[in-house]
């Protein structure tokens, strides 16, 4: 099991800050949001973000009816869009 720190993210949208996260990526390699959560609730990796302060926010998967699944970050016992706030991968 890999715990990987995701550095950066793409939207089909980059300048929409509603728009949903399609791919995640870090140290060069990228994958799409369907694969991460595969990973995540197979418990085969583990993914997170870090501050700038060195902070930890870990990825989980947000399921709600009538939509599709999506990652979001948690930290301090609270979900939080961590994630919107990476860079655009390359």
């Amino acid at each position: 099991m890999a715990d990987v720190r995701i550095t950066c993210i793409r939207k089909q949208n980059p300048q929409s800050a509603h728009e949903h996260i399609t791919h995640v990526g870090s140290n060069g390699s990228i994958w799409t949001r369907e694969q991460v959560i595969a990973w995540i609730e197979g418990r085969e990796h583990t993914f997170y973000t870090q501050d700038y302060a060195g902070r930890r926010a870990d990825v989980g998967v947000v399921r709600e009816a009538g939509r599709a699944p999506y990652l979001r970050t948690y930290a301090d016992r609270q979900w939080n869009n961590n994630l919107l706030s990476l860079p655009q991968c390359p």
